[in-house]
């Protein structure tokens, strides 16, 4: 008996040096190869790239290996949707399903394209975001992710930032300072629309509006999915009372940091979108006119002609664009290549998780309010990788 107890010790222990051995390989190469998971707040799937990061004299650089986008099945989706109202019960089945299709998704995709990523760093799908009651909650069960995908996995980016006194949000600002330097500005517009940009040496960064959780929220009550190019939106009217409602909400005298969640949209927004009496069309054209404004005060508080990077969903729609570009005055607007349109944020999740995986900070406190800089995620890496 003594025997097969002294073996079942020595193979716990061999696991587990293996596993350190394996991270601590890891941390010593200067090139990775990362997958990362981003799933917004328009619910419409889950965007992956797989990214080569090098580090030369503390200098970063990004190769975008791969990428690919997968749709919410359609039940799943209908779930998600709904999920902000449902029974804990319901939430924590959810958790757990969203992690396993993910780690099916992945895993399907790395063996058709024969991939050979080092981990992956999944966002999750935000479902709960109030850090002025002290929580943050991203669903889609990292150990269920790395048990269906047999990768190790880094994720709960949000949580540590958020019991240090933080908002949680934004997070890209240090993958923009390492990675999209270039520019004075770095504009994402996906459901939320958020911003990052230097000043007096250090990397400010928030949470500007909603942006696409209202607009396809008005196309679909339109009959659309969303509204391509903007094109719904274009037919309507600008309504200067509706617009100065908007403009006058609370959030938008707040000063940075801040961010913003679902909880803001139903509380402030849509009460104020539903109380008028305009027509569909008429709302989500004033809206987009109450978006451009908000994005130009961001920018044009800082500099009057500056270069803007803009990626994100938002980026495609080429009414909002062009009202950017009015109310922005002389800023410099620079529209990527679609793949870091569609998948930059997916790119900076990558990046975060490296930086969680080699021990450094990924959080800025100077972006998100918390009281130091951390290194947020939870590594999963507890089985070895599939053949």
């Amino acid at each position: 008996m003594r025997y097969f107890q002294l073996l079942g010790y020595f193979i716990k222990v061999s696991a587990i040096l293996f596993i350190s051995s394996l991270q601590i390989l890891l941390t010593m190469k200067s090139s990775w190869r990362v997958i990362g998971l981003m799933s917004g707040t328009s619910l419409d799937g889950l965007d992956a790239a797989y990214c080569g990061f090098t580090r030369n004299d503390d200098k970063w650089q990004y190769e975008l290996l791969g990428t690919f986008f997968v749709p919410y099945p359609h039940e799943l989706q209908k779930e998600l949707q709904n999920i902000y109202h449902e029974s804990a019960r319901n939430l924590v089945h959810w958790n757990l399903e969203l992690g396993k299709w993910y780690g099916k998704v992945v895993r399907d995709q790395v063996l058709q394209m024969k991939w050979q990523p080092d981990f992956i760093a999944s966002h999750g799908q935000t479902i709960f975001h109030d850090p002025a009651k002290g929580y943050t909650t991203q669903i889609g069960d990292a150990m269920a992710l790395h048990l269906a995908a047999g990768i190790p996995v880094i994720a709960d980016f949000r949580h540590l930032d958020v019991l240090l006194g933080g908002q949680g949000a934004p997070l890209v600002p240090i993958g923009d300072k390492h990675l999209f330097s270039d520019y004075d500005f770095r504009l994402n517009i996906g459901g939320f629309a958020n911003i990052s940009f230097e000043k007096d040496g250090e990397t400010i960064a928030y949470d500007i509006s909603a942006a696409n959780i209202i607009i396809n929220d008005l196309a679909c009550k339109l009959g659309k999915p969303y509204d391509h190019n903007g094109e719904l939106g274009a037919k309507g009217i600008l309504d200067p009372l509706l617009l100065n409602t908007l403009n006058q909400l609370d959030f938008y005298k707040a000063k940075p940091p801040k961010s913003l969640g679902y909880e803001w949209v139903e509380n402030e927004v849509w009460p104020a979108l539903s109380q008028s009496d305009l027509s569909l069309t008429d709302q989500l054209h004033t809206y987009y006119h109450h978006l451009a404004f908000q994005i130009s005060n961001a920018i044009l508080n800082q500099k009057d002609n500056g270069k803007l990077l803009i990626t994100g969903g938002g980026a495609h729609n080429s009414f909002l664009v062009e009202l950017i570009r009015y109310y922005s005055k002389n800023t410099r607007i620079i529209l990527p290549d679609k793949n870091i349109i569609d998948y930059k944020e997916a790119i900076i999740f990558a990046f975060l998780g490296l930086l969680r995986w080699l021990g450094e900070p990924n959080t800025l406190s100077s972006a998100t309010g918390a009281s130091q800089d951390s290194s947020g995620g939870i590594i999963y890496n507890n089985i070895h990788p599939k053949k």
